[in-house]
């Protein structure tokens, strides 16, 4: 009976196998393509940043007045005359979203995809078929270096994008207070007319 679920086991985790490996390859073309995007938005935030600094002189409700690229956050101020602090939390945790998860995933598939072929590679070890053991290892080396790399290219990403959206925010933060108190001192006579 035990000898009948071990062996369900095995078969079962060997469907994983190639599902496990496209989507490493398929996440280690999503960390170039997030790279790359990476740097046009770190060209675009050193070309803006002198119109950043200037946004932070303006009043929030000159909707004239177009974002600076490579500025997400202000986009976010802007598109959203009523955006707080909170609002453009979410929007920020949003702009991070998938290099964060695919920074923490793809270490996870490149050990799923390590340790599936280890099973064959013990077998072949057992019947003494060195060919075998060397095409598993293979294969199972080169899964976990492809989630590493993948994990690393979008770890460096997050970081940095976490860095550049907590100064944006932090410079925004006054904008909205003051943006904030305008609306309250508008809305007063409404409320004492009515």
């Amino acid at each position: 009976m035990i000898k009948n679920l071990e062996h369900l086991m095995y078969q079962i985790s060997d469907l994983f196998m190639a599902p496990v490996l496209i989507l490493l390859v398929g996440l280690f073309f999503y960390s170039l393509y997030a790279l790359g995007g990476f740097a046009m938005q770190a060209v675009q935030r050193k070309q803006g940043a002198p119109a950043f600094q200037a946004f932070l002189g303006i009043d929030l409700h000159d909707t004239d007045v177009p974002a600076p690229r490579g500025y997400p956050l202000v986009a976010a101020a802007l598109a959203r005359p009523g955006a707080s602090k909170d609002d453009l939390d979410v929007a920020a945790l949003a702009e991070m979203e998938g290099v964060r998860l695919v920074s923490r995933i793809a270490p996870m598939l490149g050990l799923i995809a390590t340790m599936i072929p280890m099973g064959p590679a013990l077998q072949s070890l057992s019947d003494g078929d060195v060919q075998g053991i060397s095409e598993n290892l293979i294969i199972a080396f080169s899964a976990v270096i492809f989630g590493l790399v993948v994990a690393s290219i979008t770890f460096f990403i997050a970081s940095i994008k976490r860095k550049w959206l907590a100064e944006e925010l932090v410079a925004l933060i006054p904008l909205l207070e003051k943006r904030a108190l305008t609306q309250n001192k508008q809305e007063e006579p409404h409320r004492e007319a009515a």
